[in-house]
């Protein structure tokens, strides 16, 4: 794609022919090979900080202009340039050019093709080394901002499904075997905590992240008087950074980002998990809707889990590019390497997986339809309401409750050779264990009681469940 002239500013320059590096001037005499262009561009993928990119060199030119090391006039023409030149990349009217490596230079060159020799004094006291960290910086605060957005809405959606099965029991499991019965909206609670803590390292990341590099210059400052200060504020940050060589070297913003959204997408793929075995058909919890199912080539009946599969599988995606970064990181002395260049594809590609899978498990969640008679069934299984017993024991009959674990052992293993379920079996044959049993214990053997006995703070009982939406939608909505 061309470039546009833009008559209000005056016409593009014309380079006298030479064999000088594009971008190093006077050092090279030499341009790179077609194969080191290809492997130092970055354009393809860090043009994504064009509209980063733009407003902190805004800010920096402000700057440069209010301390006089550059003219007003100068400082003018720097805005007006920058500001056509984010125009001409929202409306797809710029040229983007590999030669110039990277969004920085690609932005800086056109902005001398706009208006001429001021164009060059944008540079002033800033290096691309402190340029980078502070879009990045800008990138990932956004993110970060679009993040917590998409998290809410997914807990909005788990809340409102809560609300309706305050009381729709199913088994709890621990090690995939029947533990205790529970209720469907307590365990979709669970996920709904989780995602408050991902939200949580969200603020504490953006809080981490927001100091401002820009001024650092390439390692160890300028001699220039400029005020660090005033374009940290401009850019919406708390402070500038205080070390000019942590500035630049610092990666740990983007660090941190990575593993929340591997945090993220771990409990994304811990619910699809559940769903996936939800909808099989020894478990048959589940309906999944077919806007988030697939078919089989082969097999006319299928109805395949395929989103949650996804979702599932791109957990592994995203905790590799953390991986990928932190293994990058590790040997890298002070200050800027060119290894860090690979700092941005795992992010960029990290977020949009993150997003999509959020919306996908969102809309997914609203429209599954549970099978209620059937989870009910499910959780009376394997003895689920065997700690029911024991509690008894222990409350009633005033037993230790090592003692009482005991005596209920005794009793699950009799109703398994006879095949039957605790509350079946007779009073004789729990006297014969323990004398002192009454018939009171069938009471609390039901899954209605087991459910409701659960009522600590934190507890699956019903009416825990439904505080615990109310408490959720005021802390995490409201």
């Amino acid at each position: 794609m061309t470039r546009k002239k833009n008559s209000s500013l005056s016409k593009p320059t014309k380079n006298k022919k030479n064999t000088r590096n594009v971008i190093w001037g006077g050092r090279f005499d030499q341009n790179p090979t077609k194969a080191m262009l290809n492997l130092n561009s970055s354009i393809d993928f860090d043009k994504r900080l064009y509209k980063h990119d733009i407003s902190a060199s805004i800010a920096h030119s402000e700057m440069l202009a209010k301390k006089g090391i550059i003219s007003k006039k100068d400082g003018r023409s720097i805005k007006k340039g920058l500001k056509a030149i984010l125009k001409e990349i929202e409306t797809g009217n710029f040229g983007y050019s590999q030669r110039l490596e990277d969004i920085h230079m690609n932005v800086e060159s056109r902005l001398k093709e706009l208006i001429g020799e001021a164009a060059g004094r944008l540079h002033i006291a800033r290096s691309r080394n402190d340029q980078v960290a502070t879009d990045f910086r800008l990138w990932i605060r956004e993110a970060l901002e679009n993040m917590d957005i998409l998290l809410r809405e997914f807990q909005e959606t788990l809340i409102s499904i809560a609300e309706k099965h305050t009381e729709t029991i199913m088994p709890g499991y621990t090690h995939l075997q029947n533990a205790q019965p529970v209720t469907l909206g307590h365990h979709l609670l669970a996920y709904v905590e989780m995602l408050g803590r991902d939200r949580s390292r969200s603020s504490d990341c953006r809080k981490r992240l927001n100091e401002c590099p820009l001024g650092a210059g390439a390692i160890a400052g300028t001699g220039f008087p400029i005020d660090r200060k005033m374009t940290s504020t401009a850019l919406g940050f708390t402070s500038p950074t205080k070390n000019s060589m942590d500035s630049v070297s610092d990666r740990d913003f983007v660090i941190e980002f990575l593993s929340l959204l591997a945090i993220i997408s771990t409990h994304l793929s811990r619910l699809s998990e559940e769903i996936i075995l939800w909808s099989s058909s020894p478990f048959n919890f589940i309906q999944l809707p077919e806007k988030y199912s697939t078919g089989s080539s082969m097999l006319p009946q299928k109805r395949n889990p395929d989103a949650a599969e996804l979702i599932r599988g791109k957990s592994g995606r995203v905790i590799g590019c953390l991986s990928s970064l932190l293994v990058m990181m590790k040997g890298l002395p002070l200050t800027y390497s060119k290894d860090m260049q690979e700092d941005k594809e795992p992010v960029f590609d990290s977020f949009d997986t993150i997003k999509l899978c959020i919306v996908c498990m969102s809309g997914m969640m609203k429209e599954i339809l549970f099978n209620k008679d059937i989870m009910r069934e499910a959780a009376s299984l394997g003895h689920s309401t065997a700690i029911s017993a024991a509690d008894w024991i222990t409350q009633t009959l005033g037993k230790p409750f090592r003692e009482s674990h005991f005596i209920v052992g005794q009793l699950v293993k009799i109703a398994e050779r006879q095949g039957c379920a605790l509350d079946q079996l007779k009073l004789e044959q729990m006297q014969d264990i323990e004398p002192a049993i009454t018939a009171e214990v069938y009471q609390v053997l039901t899954l209605e009681t087991t459910v409701s006995s659960k009522n600590s703070f934190g507890g699956t009982a019903p009416n825990n469940v439904k505080l615990a939406c109310k408490t959720a939608r005021k802390q995490y909505l409201d």
